[in-house]
């Protein structure tokens, strides 16, 4: 996308209601930062709750809400009804993708390799034995989930993730490697492999500048050291998990290969992280995409969308 071709005047909205506001005012500064190196007219928008206001004059809204009224279809019904353009995915496809378990069930519609799982509301007891992942459904970074590896875990983990949600995923844990891969329309980036210092990768292994004290960090490896066959599979696999969704814009794949070399989808995040810790810029930038040029083609394809709808 040329200079000429991007729109004259651009909201970005950061911020937001949910638990990652911290994250969401990161990654929109960033974007709103490549977006000026370009000669843009560009309007920080800090979204508290549904009664953010808009210049009239504004071309598109450029969304970099993370986690609920972001990710989830809320604040794109809103800019629907208002008939302002914006970035990222649909309505319906937006709330599809936030949500893990409806997501589950269309991978499995797709045969789409994802880790074995039920529901469960929180006063039943999962019939899988541990080791379990406990999920709180629709909610992002990691927010309401727990590793389960003992018995005596499954009780207070239920329990925090219940304070999120009234259905919860169980999933069956998979001991692997993390990998994540970005999508761009219908181009899989690089595998990113992440290595985090302990645990799993939560919410302060993803974010350390937004706790140092916490000493939290992840290694990332980018391209995964993967042979070429497994790559492709992967990337594959990433790109048939997307689909499946009906998503067409950008996104993030999380991927765990397990230690028998099997790859499973776990999630994809429609809105990934854009700050100086994220893994979507990093991928991008193994392909030669720089961060300006990631925010231009994130454009682009949203306008494809959008064009393509009117059809």
């Amino acid at each position: 996308m040329t200079q000429r071709e991007l729109p004259k005047k651009i909201a970005v909205l950061m911020g937001g209601p949910s638990t990652e506001r911290d994250v969401s005012l990161a990654t929109g500064r960033g974007i709103s930062k490549a977006l000026r190196s370009l000669a843009v007219d560009v309007v920080d928008i800090d979204v508290r709750d549904e009664n953010f206001q808009l210049p009239k004059d504004v071309d598109i809204a450029f969304i970099a809400l993370h986690g609920t009224f972001g990710e989830d279809g809320q604040v794109q019904q809103l800019l629907e009804e208002r008939d302002v353009a914006y970035t990222g995915e649909g309505v319906k496809e937006s709330r599809l993708a936030f949500d893990k378990i409806r997501s589950k069930e269309k991978f499995c519609e797709n045969e789409v390799s994802t880790p074995e799982w039920e529901t469960i509301e929180p006063h039943q007891h999962p019939r899988m034995p541990p080791p379990i992942v406990i999920k709180a459904p629709r909610q992002g970074s990691t927010v309401g989930v727990h590793i389960v590896k003992k018995a005596e875990e499954l009780g207070p983990a239920i329990a925090d993730a219940a304070k999120y949600d009234r259905e919860l995923l169980i999933e069956k844990f998979v001991s692997g490697r993390e990998l994540t891969v970005g999508i761009l329309g219908d181009q899989a980036l690089p595998i990113l492999e992440i290595i985090p210092k302990g645990g799993f990768y939560d919410f302060t292994n993803k974010y350390p500048f937004l706790n140092p004290q916490a000493g939290g960090g992840a290694e990332h490896v980018c391209p995964a050291p993967i042979d070429k066959e497994k790559t492709v599979e992967i990337q594959e696999l990433a790109l048939r998990a997307f689909r499946a969704l009906g998503l067409r814009v950008y996104g993030r794949v999380d991927v765990i290969l397990s230690e028998s070399e099997e790859p499973f989808v776990l999630e994809i995040n429609t809105i990934p992280g854009m700050t100086e810790a994220s893994l979507l810029p990093e991928a991008a930038a193994a392909a030669g995409i720089s961060y300006v040029d990631l925010c231009a083609r994130v454009i682009a394809l949203s306008r494809a969308r959008t064009e393509g709808a009117r059809r």
